[in-house]
Formats: C-alpha cells, sequence, structure tokens
C-alpha cells in the first residue's frame, strides 16, 4: 500500500472534498482522482462514495488504520533525520498545562543561566498533540501529565521509539466551590461523584473518561465542555458552579472560591512525564538529562 495514496485518501476522507484536498496537498484534483482509483484497485474496494464525497464502511476501516501508519511512518523519518543531523542549540518543549511545575522549572532557569546562546522555546498543547510532535520531531523534549494509579506509568499511544521518564508525583483532588456541601470533607471517593455535574477540560484537568476507567462507575455528565488550556479560566469556573474538576492539590490550593479535596479511593497519582526519543542529542539531550534528575 503506497503511503502517499494512502495521504491523498485521508485528506480527501477529511475534507469531504477531492477540489479541497488536492489544494491542500498540492496536487491537480485529477491527480488526487487517479490516486483514489489507484488505491481502490490495490484494495479491490470502494473506499469513497462520490455524491456527496464521504467514506464507505470500508473507508472508515481504512481510515482506523491510516492515522497510526502514517504517524509510525512520519516517526521513523524523523527518528532517522535525529541520527544524520547536526545537533542544534535550539530546543522547543511542548507541555501540557499542568506539567511544568515549580520542581521543573528549575532545569530549564539553570540552562539558560549557562546556555544563553540557547534558542529556547516553550508551547503549551495538549497531551495527545505533545506525544505525536516528539515522535515527529516537531518537539525536542516533551512534558506530559495524566492520572495513574501509583507505580504505573502513563498510558501513552505507542507510536515509536520514545522514552518515557516519570519526575513527578502529586495526589489529585477534587476542585470544589467553597460553598458545596462536600467542600469540608477530608476526602472523597470517585465513584460517590459520578452523579455529580463535571466541567469536561480534556486538554486541562483529567478527562471524564479517565475518571469512568479508574471508579469503574458510569456517569460523570459534563455540564459545560472546557476547551482552553488555562488553568486559571477553568478554576474560575469550577468556583462559579459549573461543574466539578479533577486536578493535582497544588494547581487549587490557595485559589479563592475554591477547596481542594483529596481523592482517598480508588488510589491514584498525578504523574509528570519527559518524553523525547531515544535518539535524542547534543542540547535536548543535555535539558532532557536535567529534566529527568528531578524528582518530587
Amino acid at each position: 500500500m503506497d503511503p502517499h495514496l494512502l495521504r491523498t485518501f485521508v485528506a480527501v476522507a477529511r475534507r469531504g472534498s477531492f477540489s479541497e484536498a488536492a489544494r491542500e496537498l498540492g496536487y491537480t484534483q485529477s491527480a488526487v482522482s487517479q490516486h483514489i482509483a489507484t488505491l481502490e484497485n490495490d484494495l479491490g474496494a470502494v473506499l469513497l462514495q462520490r455524491r456527496p464525497v464521504s467514506p464507505t464502511a470500508v473507508g472508515v476501516r481504512l481510515l482506523e488504520h491510516a492515522g497510526p501508519l502514517l504517524l509510525r511512518l512520519d516517526a521513523a523519518r524523523a527518528d532517522i533525520a535525529r541520527l544524520t543531523a547536526a545537533p542544534a542549540a535550539r530546543i522547543v518543549i511542548g507541555v501540557s498545562p499542568l506539567a511544568l511545575t515549580p520542581q521543573l522549572t528549575r532545569p530549564l532557569a539553570d540552562i539558560r543561566r549557562t546556555q544563553p546562546l540557547w534558542d529556547m522555546t516553550v508551547r503549551v498543547l495538549s497531551r495527545e498533540v505533545i506525544t505525536r510532535q516528539v515522535a515527529t520531531a516537531d518537539l525536542d523534549i516533551g512534558l506530559v501529565d495524566g492520572m495513574t494509579a501509583p507505580n504505573d506509568p502513563l498510558h501513552l499511544p505507542d507510536i515509536g521509539p520514545l522514552t518515557a521518564t516519570a519526575v513527578t508525583e502529586q495526589p489529585p483532588a477534587v476542585a470544589l466551590p467553597s460553598q458545596h456541601p462536600l467542600a469540608d470533607r477530608t476526602g472523597l471517593r470517585l465513584a460517590d461523584l459520578a452523579d455529580a455535574r463535571w466541567i469536561d477540560a480534556p486538554d486541562t484537568a483529567i478527562p471524564l473518561a479517565q475518571l469512568r476507567t479508574a471508579s469503574g462507575t458510569d456517569g460523570y455528565r459534563a455540564s459545560l465542555r472546557y476547551e482552553g488550556t488555562d488553568v486559571r479560566v477553568l478554576l474560575a469556573l469550577t468556583a462559579a458552579g459549573h461543574g466539578l474538576t479533577l486536578l493535582p492539590q497544588p494547581s487549587i490550593e490557595g485559589i479563592p472560591g475554591i477547596k481542594a479535596v483529596l481523592v482517598s479511593a480508588p488510589r491514584l497519582i498525578h504523574r509528570t512525564e519527559v518524553l523525547h526519543s531515544n535518539a535524542v542529542e547534543g542540547p535536548p539531550a543535555l535539558l532532557a538529562a536535567a529534566l529527568m534528575s528531578v524528582t518530587g
């Protein structure tokens, strides 16, 4: 299966248009049509309905495979480029909104003092995007956070030979408005909050799907969806009564109008991991080593 044809198919399915896909890919519309026809002949199946343009049942199944396949190809190309390119004094770091704790800002400051000529960029991105962009070399290093059981690693997508090292662990807590009936509790069971109203903030707080998995309970209905990455905005929404949210305890404490109540069951921790390619060298490797020396 030719990956160029597969990329064309994904673009057409995503855009819902042969002409839009042609503009995105820099091809002529006739070339895009030929790519799709060749791929369909190769697989012996119709992948796209033409009017309107949409994937068939077979096309939907191929799309499920296409994303991971193309990402692994991009990751392989990036890994080879890392091994053959000269190390650059430019570092691009991706951090999820809750990952850059005070412990982890110190290594960044130390590097800036000892290597003032290095060009360093920090990007706040979602967990999924960070993992993908470290694999494809759009990021040199990632700092990703998430909730897991004690002694378990974060559940990250398997998209290439990446190294993930745990560097900080914090107790998770439920953020509630100060006047909430449960705000004075010393601990809360997640399962007891399944029927409460929650804020769905998948790029900032712990995703609601993880709460369902961790507690083994359905529920956790979202009363509001927050698609930003600013924790202060998320907590302001919580304080205003829009719903509960689960965050590491230190990020909640001291915020006006909010109480942090620890999760008593199940046993969970909020962990941050440093993510980088196995082929990382030069300045990014030095920074990765400095970050991995942090514990707390």
